[in-house]
């Protein structure tokens, strides 16, 4: 079993943000997974389902996103899954736009929802599908840019990067990490 957590930040104000596509690649996985029934638990929202032959349960937590730590690690032992066997989906400023990275282990590169998922579990060893959203323009801060609605101008590369994602977790699933990596980074 896998499981599968989308980063993000709950409520309206923050769907169509950068921010959140961990949470949008969830509810996309979601539909492939055949997982249609959303409950709360351990402080998020969870389905189950099944991608590459493999049962895995899909996660967006309901706390914010700097402090996701505290249900994935309540999901990891809900569920018996050690972080070999963790994917998190999160946003990423360092890769442009209509790209991804998958890796496993490394530091947090300044993100909060990652720092918080590491002091937690005690561990950085857990996949992580990087959703390429690239820097901010002109001197806008971070924060903002990351938490702003997406402008029609940028949504079709948000997509791009989205569906890359959805693409290369149930390759990981099923191949591993050196194969995702060749096909998708």
């Amino acid at each position: 079993m896998f499981l599968i957590v989308g980063l993000g930040n709950p409520g309206e104000e923050y769907e169509n943000t950068r921010h959140n596509a961990g949470f949008q690649v969830i509810d996309a996985l979601a539909k492939d997974a055949g997982a249609n029934y959303w409950k709360t638990e351990c402080g998020a929202l969870t389905a189950k389902g099944v991608l590459a032959d493999i049962d895995v349960v899909l996660a967006k937590p309901m706390s914010f996103m700097n402090v996701s730590g505290g249900p994935v690690k309540q999901l990891c032992n809900a569920y018996g899954v050690d972080p070999a066997h963790l994917i998190v989906v999160h946003d990423d400023l360092d890769i442009e736009p209509a790209h991804i990275r998958v890796k496993q282990g490394g530091g947090s590169a300044g993100h909060n929802g990652l720092k918080s998922i590491t002091e937690k579990l005690g561990t950085p060893e857990y996949f992580r599908v990087r959703v390429g959203i690239g820097r901010p323009p002109g001197r806008m801060e971070s924060a903002d840019y990351v938490l702003a609605q997406i402008k029609k101008a940028d949504l079709d590369d948000f997509v791009a990067s989205c569906v890359q994602a959805i693409r290369a977790i149930p390759c990981l699933i099923e191949y591993g990490l050196e194969e995702t990596q060749q096909q998708f980074n």
